[in-house]
């Protein structure tokens, strides 16, 4: 019997290969899953297994500890270290295989140093600011660093990469500029006697939203997870949700109209009124602007009523015939042909399916399942 508490998430690893395969058959070339922030809170060690039994190419990380937990649990896919390098790092790099991009020329000499170190040439991958301005070498000065890249020999230049700011608006003619000074930028560098084994530009709405012939790795996240990279992508991909967030009910309350409910009485009863009380909330990661949401009970939703609490929220369940304690409730994900999916969560909250997926804490036990997999 289990001492805790029935709420926990389910990780279905049918649902992510489902969407693996959408990813693989867009791409046409190799494929980078970003399995960053603990893999937007699916649990990055068993994400990363899974995907490497898929085929994956590469795995993306944005910390050395996040990279450092996957070598930890025996994952030997190559890793490509998204994030910054900070000094002091090189050794654990090397050690680890991780592969670093970096964008200065302080960073990749320091590489190098390792390098000479340990007798052997460790990879990187260039990171080019096309119009991010966040990470990443100003295409001014990438003359100076292949001058200074030039007598290096403990390092390799293995990859050069970029990082959209409004691949999901597809119309927007920042991209198009982007494009531009990225490809004026890798002539440069092919013109220097630099020939990279990887250019990547595509996250997941690029992905599915433009072609860039120069480049032959692409680097999805959110849509290996079910989440859509922007509302105009919602009529043209067939995403499953990979994590689903259940509970129970834990107890029933009828009350009598005209009674208030939860702090605040924002909500009161119009009616005779059957309350189930469902043990998760904002401590979980449920929002308290998902007050008036709803939720899935044998299939059908049910409505959020009252203010969310730190532990509880409440709901409706005056019309459903029989309900019980103990029956399992869907706040999250999928309940036979019925969906919420994180990206109606974030409309209702003013977010992003990324901030929902990673905000879903650590009090939820996560469930790996793979109910129907079958890969060769």
């Amino acid at each position: 019997m289990s001492l805790c508490r029935p709420t926990y998430a389910v990780i279905d690893l049918a649902a992510l290969h489902h969407n693996y395969l959408q990813i693989r058959a867009r791409a046409g070339c190799a494929v980078l899953a970003v399995v960053k922030a603990d893999a937007y809170g699916h649990g990055a060690v068993a994400v990363a297994r899974a995907l490497g039994t898929f085929g994956i190419d590469l795995l993306g990380v944005a910390l050395l500890e996040e990279a450092q937990e996957l070598r930890d649990a025996g994952i030997t896919t190559p890793i490509l270290l998204l994030g910054e390098t900070f000094v002091g790092q090189e050794a654990a790099l090397a050690s680890g295989a991780i592969i670093p991009c970096l964008s200065d020329l302080a960073s990749i000499r320091r590489l190098d140093e390792e390098g000479r170190r340990l007798g052997r040439v460790l990879p990187f991958h260039l990171k080019i600011d096309t119009g991010m301005s966040r990470l990443g070498l100003l295409p001014t000065d990438l003359a100076r660093l292949l001058a200074g890249l030039a007598p290096l020999a403990q390092v390799r230049l293995d990859g050069v990469l970029s990082h959209f700011a409004l691949a999901d608006e597809p119309d927007s003619p920042v991209s198009a500029r982007q494009e531009d000074i990225f490809r004026q930028a890798l002539a440069a560098i092919r013109a220097a006697g630099y020939a990279p084994t990887y250019i990547h530009f595509s996250n997941s709405a690029a992905l599915f939203s433009r072609a860039i012939p120069e480049c032959n790795l692409v680097r999805p996240g959110i849509t290996l997870y079910g989440g859509l990279p922007g509302a105009a992508f919602a009529p043209h991909l067939e995403l499953q949700p990979v994590m689903n967030v259940r509970s129970q009910i834990a107890r029933l309350k009828t009350i009598p109209a005209g009674t208030g409910v939860s702090y605040g009485h924002h909500f009161v009863a119009p009616r005779e009124t059957v309350l189930a009380a469902i043990p998760i909330g904002y401590a979980d990661g449920y929002n308290r602007r998902l007050t008036n949401g709803q939720a899935l009970l044998r299939g059908e939703r049910v409505t959020v009523v009252g203010t969310i609490c730190m532990d509880w929220i409440l709901l409706d369940v005056t019309a459903v015939v029989d309900v019980a304690v103990g029956e399992q409730v869907t706040l999250l994900g999928r309940d036979g042909d019925e969906i919420i999916s994180g990206d109606e969560w974030a409309a209702r909250i003013g977010t992003i399916s990324y901030e929902v997926f990673c905000a879903i804490s650590k009090r939820v036990p996560r469930v790996v399942v793979a109910e129907g997999l079958k890969v060769p």
